[in-house]
């Protein structure tokens, strides 16, 4: 997973330095940033993106102290001591040669905002993402052998670079005018330190990596140093971390032969993609901060359902963890040691706990449980289907929505479906490409128009009936309902596959959806009255006629498969009316033949 954290100045910046880039350890006074990261034992911070040539440095270079002072602390050159020297050398003013090596505006330290509104300006100087893999790579990078932890760690890095070049060619855009009216990419690419870490504060395995990106970057018409635009990474930031999670389930199955299976964390939510055939109860024994925020979390849910008079939903629900992370946040440790130590540590807790034949055992079963995984497994996707899944998702779970929702939510499916195997680029644009032009259609005007999106099906009331209830339904968890909308979805696709491949649409064998009762037929769109948003009309339909549907649905499709097998009994096998597919077409492309039409999925990755 992925999460983001504002870097500020003052308090923010001090912590930067004296925390995140010497390990997250206790950094001494007058200590340098090397000694400190010998200490904590932990590699120095290395650069990273495709904006360091603007600035004079190569990816993979060592950070030095002065150079993130420089760049992260005060929003210049990282050689701007150099800099400013020659400018002195040859005459210059000094004032005029400091300005030389700013880029951009100058960062105004030790600025105490007086109102409410001054302290929302305050102005950022990074962004640090970090990225953490889930719990079951941290429990095998810390406990197999060593050659398994450094294949771990290069699949921890190919991820977190792929996820960040994601970042910076889709997502970053750079801002100027009065209130950031002017926005475009980057000209260069990102300015990145990252810096990696081996434990959690509380002691126990954890390998994630801090990247900080700096807010620095070039305008792509002039060259012109300014600011990235903080919101436009803010609002991509899940689908940037389904994205590193699909990377690194990728590389993971590719270089290991391990796959993956979802775990559900807590009924009725999201699951969790884990490596198949690791112990479960290890996580637990790894995630001791997880039991500790779930063990505050009940008091803070109680406290929010009586002062809100509602259960919190998922939104409320993670800010609530976050609060409950904070209130049980343990101090960090004193005593330093390297990650030989560490993981000799790790070893012999899990040993204790759990016996040294399950520890020893870890590979053997991840490779035998990766077989069963693979046997069940198919090596497509089938794009009609995930675009069906993606869209009732999104929509169940959140009403309006826009095209990053559709894309984070395509590259979740990505990953159940495929358990680590590996997808074609442009596979998840494609998903979301189906569901924008087949099943959603834009509300509001001007910019509005072409982001937010909101999924409708104008010329199939059937499909309203499914879809329409379950937002409205609050006795199931949304993702529950949402897995029963996608099911339904998917069960209609297929009966309509079926009538056309047998050319019936309009014959008696034809798949008839039976009509949603008086009480539920899907009415006019209201608007509220102070956004001016639309709103979802009240139905009567429940989840018991919804599955009622996909029941009949089932077995009416049963029917069709009888009447074809009586049919080819009696008149012999149906004349093909068009050639079969070449033999040994490969996956994840569409079959010679097939043609799209928008507003109707009929087709897609078998």
């Amino acid at each position: 997973m992925i999460s983001m954290s504002p870097v500020r100045p003052g308090s923010g910046w001090r912590y930067l330095f004296r925390g995140v880039m010497a390990g997250d350890g206790h950094r001494a006074p007058g200590t340098s940033l090397r000694a400190a990261q010998d200490e904590a034992g932990v590699p120095p911070g290395v650069w990273k993106g495709g904006g360091l040539a603007a600035v004079g440095l190569a990816a993979g270079d060592v950070v030095t102290e002065r150079q993130a002072e420089l760049l992260l602390g005060e929003g210049r050159h990282p050689d701007a001591d150099r800099i400013e020297r020659e400018l002195l050398d040859a005459g210059h003013d000094p004032a005029a040669a400091r300005r030389a090596a700013v880029l951009g505006r100058p960062i105004e330290h030790n600025r105490s905002p007086e109102t409410e509104k001054a302290k929302e300006r305050i102005p950022w100087l990074a962004f640090d993402l970090v990225f953490r893999p889930p719990s079951t790579a941290h429990i095998a990078w810390a406990l197999m052998d060593d050659e398994t932890r450094r294949v771990l760690e290069e699949c921890q890095d190919t991820a977190r670079d792929k996820t960040l070049a994601w970042l910076e060619e889709s997502v970053a855009q750079i801002r100027w005018g009065s209130g950031g009216k002017h926005r475009k990419p980057v000209r260069d690419g990102l300015i990145v330190t990252v810096f990696r870490h081996y434990e959690s504060r509380a002691g126990q395995p954890l390998l994630h990596d801090h990247a900080v990106v700096s807010i620095r970057a070039r305008r792509p018409d002039d060259g012109t140093w300014g600011n990235l635009s903080a919101d436009s990474l803010l609002a991509n930031i899940v689908a940037a971390d389904t994205l590193y999670t699909l990377h690194f389930m990728e590389e993971v199955s590719a270089r290991l032969g391990w796959a993956w299976e979802p775990r559900e964390v807590t009924s009725g939510r999201r699951p969790v993609m884990e490596i198949a055939g690791i112990d479960q109860r290890l996580i637990g024994w790894q995630s001791t901060r997880r039991q500790q925020i779930e063990d505050a979390l009940p008091v803070l849910t109680a406290r929010y359902e009586e002062r809100q008079g509602h259960p919190p939903g998922e939104r409320a629900t993670y800010q609530l963890a976050c609060q409950a992370a904070d209130q049980t946040r343990p101090p960090k440790r004193t005593e330093p040691l390297s990650l030989n130590g560490l993981r000799a540590r790790w070893r012999t807790s899990a040993i204790a706990a759990f016996g040294a034949c399950t520890v020893y055992r870890l590979a053997q079963r991840a490779r035998a449980a990766a077989a069963a995984v693979w046997a069940r497994v198919k090596p497509a996707v089938d794009i009609a289907l995930a675009a069906v899944d993606t869209v009732a998702v999104v929509y169940v779970m959140r009403g309006a929505f826009a095209r990053r929702h559709l894309l984070a939510e395509a590259r979740r499916h990505l990953a159940h479906a495929l358990g680590g195997r590996p997808h074609p680029p442009g596979l998840d644009e494609q998903i979301v490409q189906t569901v924008v032009d087949d099943y959603t259609r834009p509300v509001g005007r001007g910019r509005a128009m072409t982001a937010d999106l909101r999924a409708l099906y104008p010329h199939d009331i059937g499909e309203q009936a499914v879809l329409r209830p379950l937002t409205r339904n609050r006795s199931a968890p949304p993702y529950e309902r949402a897995r029963l909308a996608g099911g339904a979805l998917a069960t209609r696709v297929r009966a309509v596959r079926r009538a056309e491949r047998l050319n019936s649409r309009a014959g008696p064998g034809a798949i008839v959806v039976p009509a949603a009762s008086p009480g539920s037929r899907p009415r006019p769109f209201r608007t509220g009255r102070k956004t001016g948003r639309l709103l979802e009309p009240e139905t009567g339909v429940d989840v018991d006629s919804v599955e009622q549907t996909r029941r009949t649905l089932e077995a009416a499709a049963a029917r069709l498969r009888d009447g074809i097998r009586e049919r080819a009994a009696v008149h012999g096998p149906r004349p093909q009316t068009a050639p079969a597919p070449v033999a040994g077409t490969p996956p994840h492309t569409e079959q010679p033949g097939t043609q799209h039409t928008p507003g109707r999925t009929t087709g897609g990755i078998a």
